[in-house]
């Protein structure tokens, strides 16, 4: 059977003054942007009458879901609503919410830093506007929300590892383990190496910063991860990796049969991290100056030092993945491609785009950072080349992605595609919204909900902004301009639900359980529209040059402690 996945080979119009040098041969740096998968079997249909796919019984998890930040929830600069995360919200429509587990962090807007809670918090003491003679006072403030932070998490309640909070780990561990064993900040690496114990010893041996002015929760990551996984032990107490966690739901069996399936649906979304720190940095290091050989790469803290992953490097750890969840007894798999972390409105581009129809701009700063006040020599930025080698090495990364789905799906399991960069691609706005002579053939507009096309403004990709009026600007990402706002999530919820229905056959329920849903089905808009705070009741600070973000970020250095903070 001849694939319908093209080879990504070098692209002969791509210029010397095209290619950062700095970009690793192994990088195919690409002109034009790939075409999206668009069909989730990758054109493979596994022959359903052989025995590998007769499987009878009701499997006792119906959807488990492994990633990173954007699976477990994350909003805003912080781990907090898990529950309106989009798997939480495909449960809702399997009408499987009530048996679905997830975390928890419902004190001070959660971790490490959520910039909305913040900012509303600012906003209650000193209005919309922070001026000059309110500074000294807004950032007493700060200090005194953060050192309550910084005592819950890691002194009081909130420490996972503290005596007094050991009756709420039993009561957890009790529950069960959780479906959602998404942890923010981990790459693809990170699933199959890091457990509870790895967590705690991170804990236990993060050196404090001591930072008095603002108080940083440490280890923030760990004590994040720590609650997704310390349920996630066999039975001699041993900790488990969150793919091996999979792999141990699935062995529970269905209801019928100990031998079935334990897992209806499992969802892997991974991948981003091992690109987005160059975004979130503003910085552009490969992973190949890091590691000349690949056996160097087995410590857990060494990819702190780059922001980029070389795509032959991606592919190890990949293959790693893969060679695991095809040992996890799950009905269904469905595997995202990564995306392109240059579409994030965290990094703006900054003036006119030197190319002609070019889907790049010169450079990418902060949101905050206007035209005029840009200056390429002092601001952080990366460059149109570096741009175009971190999204054409993600190609790559989806490449060997949707390989992975097709051989699985050759060899008769029961594995799909959902391309997510695809999707963000067609939802682009300032790089082929506002350039039509930058689209490529195959790019048509993302068509949006009803619910959402009826909102003003209709929500997009841009950084979000609102005054005293509303919303002015964005609505799909939340304020640290790369994870979604609720509204975001349920599209992403929706796409999940169409691929589960349509091709996988996966049956949902209306909320009792037991009443099968045989229309399509359509994800609550409103419900989840009322639920968006960033989108039914915005901040009235974050007018046209958003300067309360930007000055948050002066202080905390928000968005470059953001993604390793605690790693």
């Amino acid at each position: 059977m001849s694939s319908q996945i093209e080879d990504i080979i070098e692209d002969p119009l791509v210029t010397p003054d095209m290619r950062d040098p700095k970009t690793p041969p192994s990088v195919k740096v690409q002109s034009t942007a790939r075409k999206p998968y668009t069909d989730p079997t990758l054109g493979v249909r596994p022959d359903l009458s052989r025995e590998i796919n007769q499987k009878p019984g009701t499997p006792r998890h119906r959807l488990v879901t492994i990633g990173d930040s954007i699976t477990q929830g994350f909003q805003s600069g912080a781990i907090f609503n898990t529950d309106i995360s989009y798997p939480r919200m495909i449960a809702w429509e399997m009408g499987w919410d009530q048996y679905f587990r997830y975390p928890t962090y419902r004190y001070g807007g959660g971790l490490p830093l959520n910039l909305e809670w913040i900012i509303r918090n600012l906003e209650q003491k000193f209005g919309d506007r922070i001026d000059w003679w309110k500074i000294a006072p807004a950032a007493f403030e700060i200090n005194q929300l953060m050192n309550n932070l910084e005592d819950y998490w890691e002194r009081g309640a909130g420490n996972d590892l503290a005596e007094s909070n050991k009756l709420a780990r039993q009561a957890q561990q009790r529950r069960g383990i959780n479906h959602n064993l998404a942890i923010y900040g981990w790459a693809v690496q990170d699933i199959h190496r890091r457990t509870a114990e790895t967590c705690e010893k991170a804990i236990q041996t993060e050196k404090p910063t001591d930072d008095w002015l603002f108080p940083i929760v440490q280890a923030a990551n760990a004590r994040a991860a720590l609650r997704v996984l310390d349920s996630a032990r066999d039975s001699n107490g041993r900790a488990l990796t969150p793919l091996q966690t999979a792999a141990a739901l699935g062995a529970e069996g269905t209801w019928e049969d100990s031998a079935g399936d334990g897992i209806e649906t499992l969802i892997i979304f991974i991948g981003a991290n091992n690109a987005l720190g160059s975004v979130f940095q503003l910085e552009v290091r490969w992973s190949t100056k890091i590691y000349e050989h690949l056996e160097e790469y087995d410590s857990l803290r060494q990819e702190d030092k780059f922001t980029v992953w070389d795509p032959t490097h991606f592919k190890v750890e990949l293959d790693r993945v893969v060679e695991q969840v095809r040992q996890v007894r799950a009905r269904h798999v469905i595997m995202t491609t990564v995306p392109h972390v240059t579409i994030a409105p965290v990094a703006r581009g900054v003036d006119k785009k030197v190319r002609r129809g070019s889907r790049y701009f010169p450079f990418y700063t902060r949101p905050w950072i206007s035209d005029n006040d840009f200056n390429d020599k002092d601001d952080p930025k990366i460059t149109e080349q570096q741009a175009r080698a971190i999204d054409s090495a993600i190609d790559q990364y989806n490449y060997d992605i949707a390989k992975a789905v097709e051989a699985a799906r050759q060899d008769g399991l029961d594995w799909y595609l959902f391309d997510v960069a695809g999707l963000l691609d067609r939802l682009a706005a300032r790089r082929y919204f506002d350039d039509s002579q930058a689209r490529p053939d195959w790019w048509t507009p993302y068509e949006l909900p009803a619910a959402l096309q009826a909102l003003s403004p209709v929500p997009d990709a841009r950084f979000f902004k609102s005054d005293f009026s509303g919303r002015t600007n964005g609505g799909l990402f939340s304020l640290d301009g790369v994870h979604p706002t609720t509204i975001g999530y349920a599209i992403l919820a929706q796409e999940f639900v169409n691929i589960m229905q349509q091709y996988a056959g996966i049956k949902f329920f209306y909320g009792d359980g037991k009443t099968e849903r045989t229309q399509p089905v359509r994800v609550d808009f409103r419900n989840w529209i009322a639920k968006d705070t960033l989108v039914s009741d915005p901040p009235k600070s974050l007018t046209g040059d958003l300067e309360t973000i930007g000055w948050i970020d002066e202080k905390l250095d928000v968005f470059k402690r953001l993604l390793h903070i605690g790693n």
